[in-house]
C-alpha cells in the first residue's frame, strides 16, 4: 500500500486525489491519509481514505490563528503564523504516525517530513511531492519571493532556505517531541529533508507546468517536474437548471470567488466590490463562495460547488485568490486569470500569470476596489491576452503531470534500497 500524506484545504488535497487515480491504473494500491473532512471527497473519486481525526476545532486551535496564517503576505507574518500552529501539529503527528505503518511507499507533502522519517524508519521509498517548485535553484526566487522582490543571486539563493525553513518548522516542533516519545532518540541526520531526494528509490515529484516555471537546469536529475496534478472527475458535471440557463441566454461570464481565503463576515462587502466590478467593466459574472448574495443583478448569479475544471472553461476569465490548485485550474482552461493574492505562494501565481501574457497584474485583496478590478477585469479581456491565455491552455493539455510522476513513484518501488541514512 502506497499512503499518500496530504493536508490543508481541498484545493491542496486535490492534486494527491490525481495521483492516487493515476497509480491505481498502474495496478497500485494507493490511498490518502488527510483531516476526516474529505473523506467524502476523496471516496468519491473512488480512493482508498485514512482518516485523520483530529481538525482545528477538536486541537483547540484558535481560528484567529489559522485565518493568520492563509493571510500572512509578508514573511515575518508568515514565519509568526506558522510557529502559533505548532500545537497544531503535536496533535496530526500521532495520526500520520499511524497512516504510514504497513506501507510499502510514503508520498508526502512537504508540509508533512514525518513521511520521510518514517519510510527511512520502515526501509521503504520516499517520495516528496509538492504542489509548487520547492527546490533551490539560481534561476529564480523561491514562490514565498516571487512577484514581492526583485530577483537576483542573493534573493535567489536565501529564499529557498526561507522557504523550506518555514516548511520544515511546520514539522518540527512537532514532530521531534514525538519522535523521541516513540522511538527514544532521533534518527541522524534530522533536520529538512527536502533536498535529500537524490536517487530513483527516494525522488521528488513537483505538480507544475514547465510552461508556467520551467524546471531549473540545476535540478538533480531525480526532481521531477511533469505537469500540473489533474484530478480525472468520476462522471460528467451536469448543471444544475439555473445555472445552465444563465450561461446560455448571454455572453460568457466572469468568474470571482477566493475562495476560504476571506473571512465570510466579509463577504457582503466583496460580493458588493465584485458586482459593482462587473457593472463599470460591462461584464456579466458568476459569484462563488460568497453565501446567498442579496439582490443580484439579472447579469450575475451565485454559484457553489460547481468543479473548476468544468467551469472555468465556459468563462471569460478566472478572478480568484490565486492558491497552486486554482491558478492551475485557469491556466489549463485557456481562460484569462485576474488574480487577487491574499498572502503566501499567491503572489507568485498572480505575477507570472501576468508575465506569461495571460492575465492582469496582480491586484492585492487589500488594495481591492470596484474600480481596480473593473480595470482588471478589461484589461483581461484584451484579444491578447484571451490568445495567450488559450495558447498556454492547450500546451498545458499536451502535458501529463500526474500520470507521468505516477510513473516516477511506481519506478521508485522497484529501484533497489541502498542502505538508508
Amino acid at each position: 500500500m502506497i499512503t499518500i500524506l496530504c493536508s490543508g484545504t481541498r484545493g491542496d488535497v486535490q492534486p494527491f486525489i490525481a495521483l492516487a487515480q493515476e497509480l491505481k491504473k498502474l495496478g497500485l494500491a494507493a490511498r490518502i491519509a488527510s483531516g476526516r473532512a474529505f473523506e467524502g471527497f476523496v471516496k468519491g473519486y473512488g480512493i482508498d481514505f485514512y482518516s485523520i481525526d483530529v481538525d482545528h476545532e477538536s486541537a483547540g486551535v484558535d481560528p484567529q490563528t489559522i485565518r493568520e496564517a492563509q493571510q500572512a503576505d509578508n514573511v515575518l507574518k508568515m514565519f509568526g503564523s506558522f510557529r502559533k500552529l505548532r500545537e497544531y501539529g503535536i496533535h496530526m503527528v500521532e495520526k500520520y504516525h499511524g497512516a504510514c505503518l504497513g506501507s510499502s511507499a510514503i508520498v508526502y507533502h512537504p508540509g508533512l517530513t514525518i513521511g520521510y522519517y518514517m519510510a527511512q524508519k520502515l526501509g521503504i521509498p520516499a517520495i516528496l511531492a509538492s504542489p509548487f517548485p520547492l527546490h533551490s535553484t539560481r534561476a529564480r526566487p523561491s514562490v514565498v519571493l516571487y512577484g514581492k522582490a526583485k530577483p537576483n543571486a542573493i534573493v535567489n539563493r536565501l529564499s529557498y532556505p526561507m522557504l523550506q525553513g518555514m516548511l520544515w518548522m511546520a514539522s518540527e516542533a512537532s514532530l521531534k517531541p514525538f519522535w523521541k516519545s516513540a522511538y527514544g532518540r532521533l534518527p541522524k541526520p534530522f533536520g529538512k529533508p527536502f533536498e535529500r531526494h537524490r536517487d530513483a528509490r527516494h525522488p521528488s515529484i513537483v505538480s507544475c507546468s514547465n510552461h508556467v516555471f520551467e524546471r531549473p537546469g540545476d535540478w538533480n536529475t531525480h526532481t521531477h517536474q511533469k505537469g500540473y496534478w489533474f484530478v480525472e472527475e468520476p462522471e460528467a458535471y451536469r448543471p444544475g437548471a439555473e445555472l445552465g440557463a444563465f450561461l446560455a441566454r448571454g455572453d460568457k461570464p466572469v468568474y470571482i470567488g477566493f475562495g476560504s481565503m476571506f473571512d465570510k463576515a466579509d463577504s457582503e462587502r466583496v460580493s458588493r466590490v465584485a458586482i459593482d466590478a462587473l457593472a463599470l467593466a460591462g461584464k456579466r459574472g458568476i459569484l462563488s463562495g460568497m453565501g446567498d448574495v442579496k439582490g443580484l443583478p439579472d447579469s450575475v448569479m451565485a454559484a457553489e460547488n460547481v468543479p473548476h475544471s468544468w467551469l472555468f472553461p465556459r468563462m471569460a476569465a478566472a478572478c480568484h485568490h490565486g492558491g497552486a490548485g486554482t491558478s492551475a485550474a485557469g491556466f489549463q482552461a485557456g481562460v484569462p486569470s485576474i488574480i487577487v493574492p491574499f498572502a503566501l505562494d499567491q503572489y507568485a501565481w498572480a505575477q507570472r500569470s501576468y508575465e506569461l501574457g495571460i492575465g492582469s497584474k496582480p491586484l492585492p485583496f487589500k488594495t481591492l476596489t470596484a474600480q481596480r478590478l473593473a480595470e482588471a477585469i478589461s484589461f483581461s479581456s484584451r484579444p491578447e491576452i484571451r490568445a495567450k491565455a488559450a495558447a498556454l491552455g492547450q500546451l498545458i493539455a499536451d502535458e501529463h503531470g500526474a500520470r507521468d510522476c505516477a510513473l516516477v513513484i511506481a519506478t521508485a518501488m522497484e529501484a533497489k534500497p541502498d542502505g538508508g541514512d
